[in-house]
């Protein structure tokens, strides 16, 4: 695979394309999603709703810390995550205010 030149392009710029790449993989939206509807869970609960080793399930995780779209926190011998809903309003407003759509007739 190639390298992405990202030089010359505003840090906002670089910031959402990384975060929209974390997204472009379907173990990650997974993730996102079950963390939408079980809001603090562990790598063992993830791990549950997907079909791919644990090892695996942390390396998708960590992806997803490293752009700031989950949280991690440590209790005990357990990371329990959560979405980062600080990054996901910056998402949410980056896309809403960046897409300049076709007005309908």
């Amino acid at each position: 695979m190639g390298i992405t030149k990202t030089f010359g392009f505003a840090f906002k710029i670089n910031e959402m394309a990384d975060i929209l790449k974390a997204l472009g993989n379907p173990a990650r939206l997974k993730i996102i999603q079950f963390l939408m509807d079980s809001p603090v869970s562990n790598c063992g609960d993830i791990q549950v709703v997907l079909p791919l080793a644990q090892s695996t399930v942390s390396k998708h995780l960590s992806e997803l810390k490293r752009v700031k779209l989950i949280n991690g926190k440590i209790k005990g011998n357990n990371i329990y995550y959560s979405l980062n809903l600080k990054t996901w309003e910056k998402v949410k407003g980056f896309l809403l205010s960046e897409i300049n759509l076709p007005k309908e007739d």
